[in-house]
């Protein structure tokens, strides 16, 4: 009894082991088709960009559009959600604006979706997106007073 017992726990210990090594590598696989694409994503949004936005978005993580239909301006944050910001007269974040496409989408292509939007259907995109509050950094608060 106690030999068919150990034959039956180094198979179960092979096994797990087995298991766990399948899905390591399954998780290495998907991080890696995710991370090209997270590449492929930037580097599209790169294209469409201006030089201007283009170096925006590599010295800050964000870049600034113009809105079609108001003339605003907008300053999109490299990220997927809660990442647009309309901004006041002087350039600062006056609020928020959260919209993003359907689908599981990487930052490249989202904020690419989000530019399109803003320079062509300003409206329609803020119809959808939801407002969110920014929130009132310590410096524009001395600046205030």
């Amino acid at each position: 009894m106690t030999v068919w017992l150990t034959v039956a726990a180094s198979s179960v210990g092979r096994a797990v082991r087995y298991v766990f090594r399948a899905l390591r590598t399954a998780q290495s696989r998907r991080r890696a088709r995710f991370e090209n694409r997270a590449i492929r994503g930037m580097f599209l949004l790169r294209q469409w960009l201006s030089p201007r936005q283009r170096q925006q978005l590599e010295c800050f993580n964000y870049f600034e559009v113009v809105g079609c239909d108001s003339g605003k301006s907008y300053r999109i944050q490299q990220g997927v959600c809660q990442n647009v910001f309309e901004l006041d007269s002087d350039g600062r974040p006056r609020v928020g604006w959260c919209f993003v496409p359907q689908g599981n989408l990487v930052p490249g292509d989202v904020m690419l979706a989000q530019k399109i939007a803003l320079e062509t259907d300003e409206w329609g995109a803020l119809a959808i997106a939801k407002q969110f509050l920014v929130p009132l950094l310590p410096h524009f608060a001395l600046a205030a007073a």
